[in-house]
This record gives C-alpha cells, sequence and structure tokens, in this order.
C-alpha cells in the first residue's frame, strides 16, 4: 500500500473480530497515552506556577480533561493518517488500525469527536484562550507535522515538535487568562528538549524509519552527526531553562533543580556523543539510555516549576 493510497479512502479493511475490551483498548491505544501522560505533565505544574500556589482542584480537572481529550484527538487522526506506515514498522504494527480493530473511519470520527469536546470543555469550564491553543497545537501536530513535514525533511521533528511545546501556554492561560514570557521560556525549553529526546528514540528505530522512507535524522545522517546535534540543543536548552529564574523572578528552588538537571542532561549527551565517536553500532552508541532520562529531566524540572512558588517565601 502506498502512503498516497492509503491516505485516499478511510475504509480500509474491515475490521477483525475482537472482544469489547479489545476494542476499548484499542480506542484508549490510539489516543497515545504514554504521550498524553508527558504533555500534562508540563502542563499541570506551569498552572501551580502561574498561580504561585496550588490552583483551584476544579480548573485543574477541566484543564486536565481538556488537555488529555485534546491530545488524543491529535494523536488518533496522526494515526488515521499513519496507518500505512504504521502496519509496516516494528514499534507501531501492535497499534490498532495496522491489527484492523478499529476501522480508519471510526478512528477518524473519534479524533474528530475529541477534538470537538475537548474545545468545549477547555472553553466552558477554562477559558477560550486555552481552548484555542489546545486546538491550535492538535491542528498543527495533524497538518504541519503529520502530512507536512515528517515524511519530507529531517527537520521534521525540530519543527514538528512545537505542537508538544503548547501545553506550557495552556497550563499558564488556565490560571491567567493571558499570556507572559515565563510559559514562552518554558515553551522554549520543551522545544529543545524535543529533538534530543525524538532523535535518541529514532536512533533506535532508524531500520524502521528507514523502511518505510521516513527522512528521521538517525536514518539520513551518521550516528556521531546525530549525537552531535544533540549536544548542541541539549546545550541550548539548558541555558533556556536557566533563564526562567531571572524572568519569573522564581526562588532558589528552581534554578537548583534546574543546574543539577541540565548537568546530568549535558554529562550523559556528551557520552553518548563520545560513543558515537568510537562507533557507529547502535548497541555501544546506546541512545535509550539519553532517551529514558530525557523523560526523567523533563518531568524533574517541570516539578521543579510547581514545587518553587510553594517552598519558596515571599
Amino acid at each position: 500500500m502506498t502512503a498516497v493510497d492509503s491516505q485516499a479512502s478511510l475504509t480500509g479493511p474491515a475490521p477483525v473480530d475482537a472482544t469489547l475490551r479489545d476494542v476499548i483498548a484499542a480506542y484508549v491505544g490510539l489516543t497515545k497515552p504514554r504521550v498524553i501522560e508527558l504533555l500534562l505533565l508540563t502542563t499541570v505544574p506551569v498552572m501551580f506556577f502561574a498561580q504561585r500556589g496550588v490552583p483551584s482542584l476544579g480548573l485543574v480537572l477541566a484543564t486536565v480533561l481538556g488537555g488529555t481529550l485534546s491530545a488524543g484527538s491529535a494523536n488518533a487522526l496522526n494515526c488515521v493518517y499513519d496507518r500505512d506506515i504504521d502496519e509496516q514498522m516494528r514499534r507501531t504494527r501492535r497499534r490498532a488500525l495496522p491489527r484492523h480493530i478499529v476501522s480508519p473511519r471510526s478512528a477518524f470520527v473519534f479524533g474528530v469527536a475529541l477534538a470537538v469536546v475537548s474545545t468545549l470543555v477547555l472553553g466552558l469550564f477554562v477559558n477560550w484562550l486555552s481552548a484555542g491553543l489546545a486546538l491550535a497545537a492538535s491542528a498543527f501536530y495533524l497538518f504541519v507535522y503529520t502530512m507536512l513535514l515528517k515524511r519530507r525533511t529531517t527537520q521534521n521533528i525540530v519543527w514538528g515538535g512545537l505542537a508538544g511545546c503548547f501545553p506550557a501556554l495552556i497550563g499558564w492561560t488556565a490560571v491567567t487568562n493571558e499570556l507572559a514570557w515565563a510559559p514562552v521560556v518554558l515553551f522554549a525549553v520543551v522545544f529543545f528538549w524535543t529533538p534530543p529526546h525524538t532523535w535518541a528514540l529514532a536512533m533506535r528505530y532508524r531500520e524502521d524509519y528507514a523502511s518505510v522512507d521516513v527522512p528521521m535524522l538517525p536514518v539520513m545522517r551518521s550516528g556521531v552527526a546525530v549525537a552531535r546535534q544533540i549536544v548542541a540543543y541539549s546545550w541550548v536548552m539548558v541555558a533556556v531553562s536557566l533563564a526562567l529564574w531571572p524572568i519569573a523572578h522564581t526562588g532558589i528552588v528552581y534554578p537548583i533543580a534546574a543546574v543539577a538537571l541540565g548537568a546530568t542532561f549535558l554529562v550523559e549527551a556528551h557520552l553518548m556523543w563520545a560513543r558515537a565517536r568510537r562507533s557507529d553500532e547502535l548497541a555501544e552508541i546506546r541512545p535509550m539510555r539519553l532517551f529514558h532520562w530525557s523523560n526523567l529531566y523533563l518531568s524533574l524540572l517541570f516539578v521543579a516549576v510547581a514545587l518553587d512558588p510553594l517552598l519558596t517565601k515571599r
């Protein structure tokens, strides 16, 4: 099946026989829950930071629900568009559409319905600025990253990753109903974090991407070239993360955490680069070590964002 044939019709093969439990699990899987977890981890802490304390539980729940549905919508529609390559890639062939548990048409309707509901939830129970930002993030992920960039350029994840930066803005606007420089800095942290995080994973699965002609950077460049870019982006990411201290007038908790976490990230990035210079073999480079650390780095950094106003005396 070619990419053109795949996108030309939403009918696809008939769904296989499956239990109700299988179908429910398949629809949940379409939303990519692990991706959503990471997005919410950059939303809720920013709400604490914007509030300079603990935001109302109702507001947090509405923002989390709306954000979950919005991200789930984008991920489901991404699965519909990418179902042709998902069938061929080892990492994705167990998803709902490649297994034909859910039809492409049903997945498309599901994704659109989630987009509508998420916009209404955020608009009615949070504010319309947050709703608009969430809708813009989903549209960017689908139309710019998935449809335009992913299959055409090695810069796909650099610019396509902008969609994953929006939760920092949404968390702030959910509390304040306005934008400011502080969430923009956190937006930029996620922007520069995304390439090292994603390229490390793409190195692990570069044969998968190569088999379906997706030009991820690790497919098109050597391991040492990718590791060099990872180091460059990591330095910028750490520098940007430290800028939050003077720009947002944080307490001492955040900069201490940012320095410690950033230094560790840079050490890991440089170690990976050193391993890549010695050998281009995947087993020697060990990119998943940096990938797992990148998840921990972002999680702990945003925990520090939430804790800083709670632990700082004013």
